[in-house]
Protein backbone atom coordinates (compact mmCIF):
# COMPACT_ATOMS: atom_id res chain seq x y z
CA UNK A 1 0.00 0.00 0.00
CA UNK A 2 1.21 3.68 -1.15
CA UNK A 3 0.21 6.57 0.03
CA UNK A 4 1.60 10.02 -0.73
CA UNK A 5 0.77 12.71 1.69
CA UNK A 6 1.96 16.16 0.53
CA UNK A 7 3.96 18.07 3.89
CA UNK A 8 3.77 14.41 5.44
CA UNK A 9 5.55 12.24 3.09
CA UNK A 10 5.20 8.69 1.21
CA UNK A 11 3.78 5.81 2.84
CA UNK A 12 5.06 2.45 1.70
CA UNK A 13 3.15 -0.03 4.15
CA UNK A 14 3.36 -3.71 4.16
CA UNK A 15 2.20 -4.36 7.74
CA UNK A 16 -0.38 -4.09 9.74
CA UNK A 17 0.10 -4.46 13.75
CA UNK A 18 -3.08 -4.56 16.41
CA UNK A 19 -3.81 -4.35 19.99
CA UNK A 20 -6.78 -6.89 20.50
CA UNK A 21 -8.04 -5.54 23.67
CA UNK A 22 -9.58 -2.49 23.91
CA UNK A 23 -8.63 -1.82 20.15
CA UNK A 24 -10.23 -4.74 17.78
CA UNK A 25 -12.59 -6.10 20.68
CA UNK A 26 -14.27 -4.82 23.94
CA UNK A 27 -14.45 -7.06 26.87
CA UNK A 28 -12.42 -9.84 24.48
CA UNK A 29 -15.29 -9.78 21.62
CA UNK A 30 -14.19 -8.63 18.39
CA UNK A 31 -16.30 -5.30 17.15
CA UNK A 32 -18.97 -5.50 14.68
CA UNK A 33 -17.92 -5.17 11.30
CA UNK A 34 -13.96 -5.24 12.07
CA UNK A 35 -13.93 -9.18 10.64
CA UNK A 36 -15.24 -7.70 7.23
CA UNK A 37 -12.64 -4.87 6.96
CA UNK A 38 -9.48 -6.97 8.34
CA UNK A 39 -9.99 -9.03 5.49
CA UNK A 40 -10.56 -6.66 2.82
CA UNK A 41 -7.26 -5.61 4.04
CA UNK A 42 -5.53 -8.52 3.85
CA UNK A 43 -5.76 -7.75 0.32
CA UNK A 44 -3.08 -4.94 0.81
CA UNK A 45 -1.26 -5.79 4.17
CA UNK A 46 0.00 -8.38 6.30
CA UNK A 47 -2.26 -8.91 9.81
CA UNK A 48 -0.62 -9.07 12.89
CA UNK A 49 -2.66 -9.01 16.29
CA UNK A 50 -0.32 -8.56 19.73
CA UNK A 51 -2.01 -9.35 22.64
CA UNK A 52 -1.54 -10.31 26.69
CA UNK A 53 -5.13 -12.18 25.96
CA UNK A 54 -6.69 -10.26 28.84
CA UNK A 55 -10.10 -12.36 28.21
CA UNK A 56 -8.75 -15.16 26.85
CA UNK A 57 -10.92 -14.88 23.63
CA UNK A 58 -8.63 -13.59 20.96
CA UNK A 59 -7.74 -16.83 18.98
CA UNK A 60 -11.78 -17.88 19.13
CA UNK A 61 -12.42 -13.78 17.73
CA UNK A 62 -9.92 -13.71 15.15
CA UNK A 63 -10.52 -17.54 14.16
CA UNK A 64 -11.14 -17.33 10.13
CA UNK A 65 -9.60 -13.93 9.46
CA UNK A 66 -5.74 -14.10 8.21
CA UNK A 67 -3.74 -12.93 10.54
CA UNK A 68 -0.74 -13.76 12.97
CA UNK A 69 -1.43 -13.70 16.50
CA UNK A 70 0.88 -13.73 19.34
CA UNK A 71 0.35 -13.75 22.74
CA UNK A 72 3.01 -11.75 25.56
CA UNK A 73 3.63 -12.39 28.69
CA UNK A 74 2.74 -9.73 31.00
CA UNK A 75 6.05 -8.23 31.68
CA UNK A 76 7.77 -5.42 29.35
CA UNK A 77 5.16 -5.55 26.59
CA UNK A 78 5.60 -1.95 25.37
CA UNK A 79 8.75 -2.78 24.73
CA UNK A 80 7.97 -6.65 23.14
CA UNK A 81 5.39 -4.37 20.86
CA UNK A 82 7.70 -2.28 19.62
CA UNK A 83 10.34 -4.93 18.84
CA UNK A 84 7.82 -7.01 17.23
CA UNK A 85 7.42 -3.63 14.91
CA UNK A 86 10.94 -2.87 14.34
CA UNK A 87 11.52 -6.92 13.39
CA UNK A 88 8.66 -6.20 10.77
CA UNK A 89 10.45 -3.50 9.35
CA UNK A 90 8.84 -0.09 11.09
CA UNK A 91 9.16 1.99 8.19
CA UNK A 92 6.83 -0.34 6.47
CA UNK A 93 4.33 -0.78 9.06
CA UNK A 94 1.11 0.99 10.39
CA UNK A 95 0.26 -0.02 14.03
CA UNK A 96 -3.51 0.28 15.90
CA UNK A 97 -3.65 0.45 19.84
CA UNK A 98 -5.19 2.30 23.20
CA UNK A 99 -3.28 1.01 25.46
CA UNK A 100 -0.08 2.31 27.44
CA UNK A 101 1.55 -1.09 26.61
CA UNK A 102 0.64 0.58 22.66
CA UNK A 103 2.52 3.56 23.11
CA UNK A 104 6.23 2.58 21.78
CA UNK A 105 4.47 0.44 18.62
CA UNK A 106 2.74 3.63 17.87
CA UNK A 107 5.97 5.55 17.80
CA UNK A 108 8.05 3.22 16.10
CA UNK A 109 5.63 2.64 12.95
CA UNK A 110 5.73 4.83 9.78
CA UNK A 111 1.80 5.00 10.74
CA UNK A 112 0.57 5.09 14.21
CA UNK A 113 -2.94 5.17 14.78
CA UNK A 114 -4.47 5.37 17.93
CA UNK A 115 -8.00 4.17 18.94
CA UNK A 116 -10.49 5.60 21.90
CA UNK A 117 -13.34 3.19 22.81
CA UNK A 118 -15.09 2.09 25.86
CA UNK A 119 -11.71 1.17 27.44
CA UNK A 120 -10.47 5.16 26.94
CA UNK A 121 -6.72 5.45 25.39
CA UNK A 122 -3.56 5.66 27.45
CA UNK A 123 -2.68 9.81 27.46
CA UNK A 124 0.95 8.55 26.51
CA UNK A 125 -0.69 6.71 23.59
CA UNK A 126 -2.63 9.17 22.68
CA UNK A 127 0.72 11.58 22.22
CA UNK A 128 2.44 8.64 20.32
CA UNK A 129 0.11 8.44 17.59
CA UNK A 130 -0.53 10.19 14.20
CA UNK A 131 -3.82 9.92 13.72
CA UNK A 132 -6.65 9.32 16.54
CA UNK A 133 -10.29 7.81 15.90
CA UNK A 134 -13.27 7.38 18.13
CA UNK A 135 -13.90 3.96 16.28
CA UNK A 136 -11.88 1.05 15.37
CA UNK A 137 -13.91 0.82 11.97
CA UNK A 138 -13.20 4.56 11.27
CA UNK A 139 -9.24 3.65 11.78
CA UNK A 140 -9.39 0.62 9.37
CA UNK A 141 -11.07 2.74 6.69
CA UNK A 142 -8.24 5.00 6.45
CA UNK A 143 -6.50 2.61 5.43
CA UNK A 144 -9.52 1.24 3.15
CA UNK A 145 -9.94 4.50 1.90
CA UNK A 146 -6.24 5.90 2.01
CA UNK A 147 -7.68 9.65 0.82
CA UNK A 148 -8.60 10.17 3.85
CA UNK A 149 -5.52 9.99 5.61
CA UNK A 150 -4.08 12.22 3.08
CA UNK A 151 -7.04 14.99 4.29
CA UNK A 152 -5.61 14.28 8.06
CA UNK A 153 -2.12 14.63 7.51
CA UNK A 154 -1.45 17.19 4.90
CA UNK A 155 0.17 20.27 5.58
Amino acid sequence: MDISIPGYGRLHLEHLVMDYNGTLAVDGRLIDGVRDALVELTKELSLHVLTADTFGKAASGLNGIPCKLSLLPEDDQQIRKRDYVTSLAAERTVSIGNGRNDQFMLKASALGIAVILAEGIATETLLASDVVCTSIIDALDLLRNPLRLTATLRS
